[in-house]
């Protein structure tokens, strides 16, 4: 290959500039990068710049040079390194257990918290953010700040600040928010008050690399900081805390300002270091301050430095504003649990002849609120109304619907009418709230005394029925259009419901999913009753304990969809416990009515209360007969109560009102509601039921 005629000269005068260059004098290219990027420039502007302050935005602390680069760069260059091969790296990778490892948790490989920024081994206490580099800071802060950002409840973003923070960038911290936090917009009354939320420390037994400016002797350890600090406290208006909370910037204990306003936050009698190893950062929110973390260094650690400010600034505001999420969060938490909660009954009922047992489960932690919904609403007659249904989506506006559909099956429940007419005017009532409102409804209805049952479906999974004997058989109901079609007719049957068996009326996300489909589930859930069935043998399993088998039946992938579940175990009424008339409207009805009303009760064993009952009987009767055209019902039913039912043709319910002395009538619901233990009067589709109940005697019960 033919030389260049001036490479010789081109090699001779790179020699000439090396020979040129002074070597460095030991220490100085690390004393260079050693010096903090606060030291190079004024401290003030760059405390201006920090966040919650108006003014320019801080600007994050420049990379220094790493230590020796000033030496080795010469040399460098004269080994030909100056420009390296093309696809060669610039730099080389984080060192394991740096602070982006501590401080990054699940975002990076897990490191043990001994591990500090120059290896495994050091106690965690290393340079860190507060060593010679801008860049590890950096790295610290983006790794610190994302562990942070990865809370959604207030306690893990107050955990995840004190993980990234111990020990990378201090061996103690303590965190006060304000209690109670405000929410929002709303602007709190009375004193501020501080309430320290969390404490973390490293242990003594773990040490970091000596400091070179410390003294040699052994350090004194730090004090336990959760028992030692204060648990509350109050800012007292004008005081020195409150000048530190309402400055916003960080500052070192040693200042004038942190020298007066520790004591006040942690208590006269907890101590702190000295010189530069204690920062107070205030952590403001979007409208205010909401608390201030302490943040502290052993005597065997390097102190803080000005730059360090910066990073405390940066982890106080992230916190902050993770906190202010937090309890925006919380709140709409409550406001989902508290609307749930009021569109599902608080207890159900405890009719007579029949056992109720319910469960509700949300779809997700996430979705809280769901269109599913239950009821059982008492009857006339000891009957009982069975409702369980599906509103589509998880939303507020599911939740919304669902409680006016809800609400409105009850005022249907309340006139008595048939399941079918009841689906027809809640399909009705969901059209009129609007063309996309669509659920899936069950309605049925139980009768203890005929020990018959009837069912009208719309478009909802069937029921199952549980024998005494442990068989389990699915319902044959017609299906229907769900709720909300228009222009469908709805059908009803009527089945035979005997004593000790148990129906289940459940949604379709606790047999649907993405795994599986409805009749596969309803098949499994059916298997599931029978195998549970037969751990009781002969008799029939408790309902409580039914209901957390069937949903035991729930996989992983099963909860695509909230659930609500209701379980009815049928007991019945005896025929030997019931009597039943019907009585011609005439003036002589009254008097029959009380021979009927004696014989029954000295059937029953009941003579104690025959001059009770024979008194309401004729008041009731007589109201019914005067204004009656058809015959007259009378019933008596003896279970844990006596009770008993008249019934006319008139639909005008019957009022309670004060009789002046001078009239002549408007006194028998007085003594109907004096004598008797509870009294009322229901309106059917053919009239009228007025009923009253008298407590048994000790014996008969």
């Amino acid at each position: 290959m033919t030389e260049h005629p001036n490479s010789h000269g081109r090699q001779r005068t790179a020699q000439v500039r090396q020979s040129a260059v002074p070597a460095p004098e030991p220490g100085r290219a690390r004393a260079v990068a050693d010096e903090p990027e606060g030291t190079r420039r004024a401290e003030s502007p760059a405390l201006d710049r920090l966040p919650g302050h108006d003014g320019p935005e801080p600007a994050l602390p420049r990379p220094a040079r790493e230590p020796g680069a000033a030496a080795s760069a010469p040399r460098a260059r004269a080994r030909g390194e100056a420009h390296p091969e093309p696809g060669a790296p610039r730099r080389a990778m984080p060192r394991p257990g740096g602070p982006e490892a501590a401080a990054d948790g699940p975002d990076g490989p897990e490191r043990p918290a001994s591990g500090g920024a120059d290896g495994p081994g050091d106690g965690g206490a290393g340079k860190g953010p507060a060593g010679t580099t801008g860049g590890e800071r950096l790295r610290f802060v983006g790794a610190a700040t994302r562990r942070i950002a990865r809370g959604i409840d207030l306690d893990e973003i107050v955990l995840g600040l004190c993980r990234a923070t111990v020990p990378t960038f201090a061996d103690a911290i303590l965190v006060y928010l304000r209690d109670p936090l405000p929410v929002g917009d709303e602007r709190p009354v009375g004193p501020v008050v501080l309430r320290l939320r969390r404490t973390d420390q490293l242990p003594e037994h773990v040490r970091g690399p000596e400091d070179p400016d410390a003294p040699q002797e052994r350090a004194e350890p730090l004090p336990d900081l959760a028992g030692a600090a204060a648990e509350r406290c109050e800012v007292r208006i004008g005081g020195p805390l409150a000048e530190v909370l309402r400055g916003v910037r960080p500052v070192f204990g040693d200042s004038s300002a942190a020298r007066a306003a520790l004591p006040e936050l942690l208590g006269d009698e907890q101590d702190v270091p000295d010189r530069q190893r204690t920062i107070l950062a205030p952590l403001r929110g979007r409208r205010r301050v909401i608390g201030a973390a302490v943040f502290i260094r052993r005597a065997d650690r390097p102190a803080f430095e000005g730059d360090d400010l910066l990073v405390a600034a940066q982890l106080a505001t992230h916190t902050a504003l993770g906190v202010d999420k937090a309890v925006l969060y919380g709140r709409e938490v409550y406001i989902a649990d508290e609307l749930q909660r009021t569109m599902l009954p608080d207890s159900l009922p405890q009719p007579t002849g029949v056992r109720l047992a319910s469960r509700y489960l949300p779809a997700a932690e996430t979705a809280r609120v769901g269109g599913d919904w239950y009821d059982a609403i008492p009857l006339p007659g000891n009957r009982v109304a069975l409702v369980v249904g599906d509103v589509m989506g998880h939303s507020m506006t599911s939740a919304a619907i669902m409680g006016q559909l809800r609400t409105t099956a009850q005022t249907l429940a309340g006139l008595d009418l048939p399941p079918a007419e009841v689906l027809h005017h809640l399909d009705e009532q969901a059209q009129r709230l609007g063309s996309d409102r669509m659920a899936t409804c069950l309605y049925a209805v139980y009768d203890p005394v005929a020990h018959r049952i009837v069912i009208a479906n719309a478009g909802h999974p069937p029921p199952i029925l549980l024998h005494r004997g442990g068989r389990a058989e699915v319902l044959r109901v017609p299906p229907g259009a769900p709720i909300g079609v228009g222009g469908v007719d709805f059908e009803a049957v009527e089945l035979d419901a005997p004593a000790g068996a148990t129906l289940l009326l459940y949604t379709d996300g606790l047999v649907e999913s993405r795994i599986r489909d409805v009749w596969t589930g309803i098949e499994q859930l059916r298997e599931r009753l029978i195998d549970t069935a037969r751990l009781t043998g002969p008799n029939p399993p408790p309902l409580e304990p039914l209901c957390d088998e069937v949903l035991g039946m729930l996989g992983p992938g099963d909860r695509d969809d909230d659930i609500a579940l209701l379980a009815a175990r049928f007991e019945g009424i005896a025929p030997s416990d019931v009597a039943y008339w019907f009585l011609d409207p005439r003036p002589q009805t009254a008097g029959q009515a009380r021979r009927l009303a004696r014989r029954a009760l000295t059937r029953w064993g009941l003579e104690e209360l025959t001059d009770s009952v024979e008194l309401l009987v004729s008041e009731v009767v007589t109201n019914a007969v005067r204004y009656a055209e058809r015959p007259v019902t009378l019933r008596l039913l003896r279970t844990d109560v006596l009770r008993c039912e008249v019934g006319d043709d008139v639909p005008q319910l019957p009022r309670l009102r004060q009789a002046r002395p001078s009239d002549e009538g408007g006194r028998g619901l007085y003594l109907v509601n004096k004598l008797a233990r509870r009294w009322g009067a229901t309106r059917l589709s053919t009239g009228k039921v007025v009923w009253f109940e008298l407590a048994l005697p000790g014996h008969a019960r």
